[in-house]
């Protein structure tokens, strides 16, 4: 029962990033639903043009509701930003979220694996490849572009 419900919060991200696809410049459109106690605190999909990233508004609507909460989020959270701000990653343990569902990990081959290890490094479950199938289809033109720290 509990994954099926992990599967309809996954389902909610991939619909969100799904509205952006194509507008968010060189970085993919990503999904991402904050739950507490089976109530969505927070949601967000990548802004057009990129910034900010879905995670970043997600966190922000959440407000203290994310601590503890459950992370659903169609793309691996970034892990280092090029602007020196706090990554994804960052964010969401500083959030004091309790759990990462990710989809997808990053294709980037410098940001790949990055936000996960930022996020068990702080003690956070992370549960990688739920509706990963689905979630693939939003990145099948995602070419990130490794020249910089997580281009996204």
């Amino acid at each position: 029962m509990e994954r099926q419900k992990d599967k309809a919060w996954m389902r909610r991200a991939i619909e969100l990033a799904g509205r952006n696809v194509g507008l968010t410049g060189d970085n993919p459109s990503v999904g991402c639903v904050i739950v507490k106690r089976g109530v969505v605190v927070g949601e967000a999909a990548t802004a057009p043009g990129g910034r900010p990233h879905a995670e970043e508004q997600a966190i922000d609507q959440a407000g203290a509701a994310a601590k503890d909460a459950s992370v659903y989020v169609t793309l691996e959270p970034c892990g280092e930003r090029t602007g020196g701000s706090p990554s994804c990653g960052e964010r969401l343990a500083l959030a004091g979220v309790s759990r990462v569902f990710a989809a997808c990990a990053d294709p980037s081959s410098f940001a790949a694996g990055r936000g996960v290890e930022r996020l068990r490094a702080a003690g956070i479950a992370v549960d990688f490849g739920l509706q990963r199938e689905e979630a693939e289809l939003l990145y099948l033109d995602y070419r990130p572009h490794d020249r910089s720290p997580a281009g996204r």
